[in-house]
């Protein structure tokens, strides 16, 4: 899988927001309409802000997991995972407000055995329920030592559009870009039930770079 993000400043699916926002300025500064340039102007800062795409060192070491987005630690629980992994796991969930870093990550090394998309409701992604009635996008990935991780992209009561660059049958490579959420979203992780978490409930973890975890 080519990450698509590579190299570039800003997400590329918010170029054209980034682009409408600053035409919209430059057209209301040139007509003379400030009030109207200086809100297009604060629109096209926290668009930018919102799709920025940092650079992040992923550290390395064959049984790590790293964060697979940006925001805090809301949950830490073990539960039993009906869909794909059908046992008991550790699943750690991530908020994403609208002013962290949307580009998602891949948590740790193997192959992309299944992506799967699944059409829901707009629930508040804090809330418990939007685990599994909320609309989302599940990577089910097997690890080199062969457990299974899986990665849910999950949609909030804003956010409206999952983006996912990433197939079934793809390398996983940790730390990689493999899609985003747009305006305020959630991050699922289910992880072996045994695996030594790293982070607590209420901490801030950066995507790609922030270890969760390391599997057993």
């Amino acid at each position: 899988m080519a990450d698509h993000a590579i190299g570039i400043p800003f997400a590329k699916e918010g170029i054209p927001f980034i682009v409408a926002t600053t035409g919209v300025t430059l057209l209301a500064g040139w007509l003379g309409w400030i009030i109207v340039a200086v809100g297009a102007a604060i629109l096209t800062l926290f668009v930018s802000w919102f799709f920025r795409n940092p650079y992040r060192v992923v550290p390395q070491g064959p049984r790590l997991v790293v964060a697979p987005g940006d925001g805090k630690v809301i949950a830490i629980e073990e539960e039993f995972e009906p869909r794909f992994i059908k046992d008991r796991s550790i699943r750690l969930t991530i908020f994403l407000n609208v002013f962290d870093v949307h580009i998602n990550r891949i948590p740790c090394e193997g192959v992309v055995e299944e992506v799967q998309y699944q059409p829901g409701l707009f629930l508040v992604a804090s809330r418990p329920d939007a685990t599994l009635r909320n609309e989302q996008n599940a990577l089910m990935i097997r690890t080199v030592q062969g457990a299974k991780v899986l990665c849910v992209q999950v949609a909030g009561l804003i956010a409206r559009r999952i983006v996912c660059w990433i197939s079934s049958g793809d390398r996983a490579v940790r730390g990689e870009r493999f899609g985003l959420i747009r305006f305020g979203s959630r991050m699922d992780t289910f992880l072996p039930v045994g695996t030594v978490i790293n982070v607590a409930v209420g901490d801030r973890v950066k995507g790609g770079e922030t270890i969760l975890g390391e599997l057993r």
